[in-house]
C-alpha cells in the first residue's frame, strides 16, 4: 500500500537541529493521520507515494514547521498572580492566564514558563522549536486505511507536533495539572 491522503502511517524517526543536536528519537512506531492535523504539510508531501520500509531525510525550515520566533509573544508577569508551585517548563493555555496578566497576551497561545524570579515570571508563547530548522530522518514502519473516527477527528490520536498545555488555575488553588 502506498501512502496517500486519509491513511495512517506508522513512523520512527530521529529529529535533529541543523547543528546535529538530537532533539527527539522515536524508536517505537507511532501512528499519524496523513491528511489530518498530525503532521506538517512538508512531511505529508514528502511521504506521498512511499511504501513500508521507505526512509526519508527531510529538512524542515521554520516556516514549514513551528514558525519563526516572535519576540512579541514574550511576557513578563507578576509572580504573585501564579501559584507557588509553578515551575520552569510548565505550560499554560492563554485562555487560562490569571486575571491581572497582560491583556495583550493572546488567548489562543500556549505559554511556557521560561524563567521564575522572586517578583516576576517570564512566559513565552512561542513553540519551543520556533525559529529552528529541523532535520528529520524518518522510516515508514506501517501503512493502513484510516478509520472514519480518525478522519472525523483529523488525527490518529498523536499530537507530537503540538504542545499540550497544563491547565493553570488561579492563585490559591493547589492544582496546576
Amino acid at each position: 500500500m502506498e501512502i496517500k491522503q486519509q491513511c495512517v502511517v506508522a513512523l520512527t524517526w530521529t529529529l535533529k537541529d541543523t547543528l546535529g543536536e538530537e532533539l527527539d528519537v522515536l524508536d517505537e512506531p507511532v501512528e499519524f493521520l496523513v491528511g489530518g492535523e498530525d503532521l506538517f504539510d512538508a512531511i505529508e508531501e514528502a511521504l506521498q507515494g512511499h511504501e513500508v520500509g521507505a526512509r526519508l531525510d527531510l529538512q524542515i525550515e521554520p516556516e514549514q514547521g513551528f514558525g519563526d520566533f516572535n519576540d512579541q509573544l514574550i511576557f513578563l508577569e507578576a509572580r504573585g498572580l501564579f501559584p507557588p508551585e509553578l515551575e520552569e517548563g510548565m505550560t499554560i493555555e492563554g485562555s487560562a492566564l490569571p486575571v491581572g496578566c497582560n491583556p495583550d497576551a493572546p488567548k489562543d497561545v500556549i505559554y511556557t514558563v521560561t524563567e521564575i524570579y522572586p517578583e516576576h515570571i517570564v512566559l513565552d508563547g512561542n513553540h519551543p522549536l520556533a525559529g529552528i530548522a529541523l532535520r528529520l530522518n524518518l522510516k515508514v514502519e506501517g501503512i493502513r486505511e484510516a478509520t472514519e473516527e480518525e478522519i472525523g477527528r483529523g488525527s490518529a490520536g498523536t499530537g507530537f507536533f503540538k504542545v499540550h498545555a497544563l491547565h493553570a488555575t488561579p492563585p490559591g488553588n493547589d492544582t496546576l495539572h
